[in-house]
């Protein structure tokens, strides 16, 4: 916190507590075996942090008018890792009457005091730098979770920001972390994700952007849906679906590459493990939550189906929210999706490199796959 102080040159953190869930992850980390390329990355990441919130807190208070923001009524896309989620968000993101939050938004949400918002945005020379390095010293990492400068991301890292996340799990073993974070109460997290999405919104707007509601986007999100429609009465989630044995072995995989970026040695099957562990643990808690849902709050997607008729699936979530989709929006997305940015061969991998089996997977998840891919039952 100090050297985030020193940094920025400021030293008002605003009235949120954060500490103690910083407390409980730093106390965590300096327990894993890291190495000191891991160390640095993972200390230089909470650093930003702390830099973006204290930058965000002098820009509200130059212009608190920022907190009178309304984000209303958001459509939000969940679902399990490689469910199709960022083809539906980017899909949506390319009609022009939506708002999104960019990759250059989301690296560097608070801009550097001063910025007048005129003319191209500095951040966004700064991201795409970033975005190319990244390419460079982590290929396995960008194949496999690309994150571009330009194209709409999700905001999964406000809540990071907020030290309530399962980010830092997914790329350490903080076996203390992890179970704390189970007892926790992530409203604070939601509440700083709402006044970084006011922020962007009020940046937006200086810029003369305007839209009638946001585009959000984060697998994060599922465990979560009921603080979700408290902080943002009236959205509307889109819920994509896949086999778990393909979403599963794909988050281990991105899990491992995680891991292996900061410490020398990594354990296969603790990952596979605890993967299966939290994602089931965050399918039990979005089906209970959905249980006492209006069918109206919800548009399910296959994702063979979003696979095979992309903008035709996105059409049911317009029929859903009541908006037209209008012929311009639709040329905005097939022309979204002839220039798309286009990844290369993502790494192989199984449930076995991970010890996991197909039926272990199928038994934990038997009773979302009843509710959610038996096309019998959908």
């Amino acid at each position: 916190m100090a050297k985030a102080q020193r940094k920025e040159s400021l030293t008002d953190w605003g009235a949120d507590e954060f500490e103690r869930a910083l407390q409980v992850l730093l106390a965590d980390y300096a327990r894993a075996d890291l190495n000191m390329i891991g160390t640095h990355i993972l200390r230089s990441g909470i650093v930003h942090s702390l830099r973006m919130r204290l930058r965000a807190q002098e820009w509200i208070r130059r212009h608190p008018e920022i907190l009178d923001e309304q984000v209303a009524a958001p459509i939000v896309v969940v679902g399990m890792m490689r469910s199709g989620t960022t083809l539906v968000q980017r899909l949506l993101a390319a009609d022009p009457r939506f708002l999104c939050a960019y990759g250059w938004e989301v690296v560097e949400v608070a801009p550097r005091l001063g910025e007048t918002f005129t003319g191209t945005d500095p951040r966004i020379a700064i991201s795409q730098a970033r975005e190319a390095k990244s390419r460079e010293l982590a290929p396995d990492l960008f194949t496999i979770h690309p994150m571009y400068a330009r194209e709409a991301e999700e905001e999964i890292v406000f809540l990071a920001d907020a030290f309530l996340s399962h980010i830092p799990e997914s790329g350490a073993h903080l076996p203390h972390y992890r179970s704390w974070l189970d007892e926790q109460d992530f409203t604070p997290a939601y509440d700083y994700l709402h006044r970084m999405l006011q922020f962007l919104q009020w940046q937006k707007g200086r810029r003369g952007m305007r839209g009638d509601r946001w585009v959000l986007k984060s697998p994060a999100h599922l465990g979560y849906l009921d603080l979700l429609a408290a902080r943002f009465p009236g959205l509307h989630v889109v819920h994509l679906h896949r086999d778990p044995r393909t979403t599963i072995a794909s988050g281990a995989s991105l899990n491992a590459t995680l891991h292996a970026m900061h410490a020398d040695t990594v354990d296969l099957r603790r990952v596979g493990a605890e993967w299966l562990q939290r994602m089931g643990w965050t399918n039990d808690r979005a089906m209970a939550v959905r249980d006492n849902w209006d069918s109206g709050c919800v548009t399910d997607i296959q994702y063979e189906d979003a696979a095979a008729d992309p903008i035709g699936q996105v059409a049911r979530v317009y029929d859903a929210i009541g908006v037209p989709l209008t012929d311009h929006a639709r040329d905005a997305m097939r022309h979204w999706l002839q220039v798309r940015p286009r990844e290369g061969a993502r790494p192989p991998y199984r449930l076995a490199d991970y010890g996991l089996r197909p039926e272990q997977v199928d038994q934990r998840f038997a009773e979302y796959t009843r509710r959610f891919r038996d096309r019998s039952s959908v």
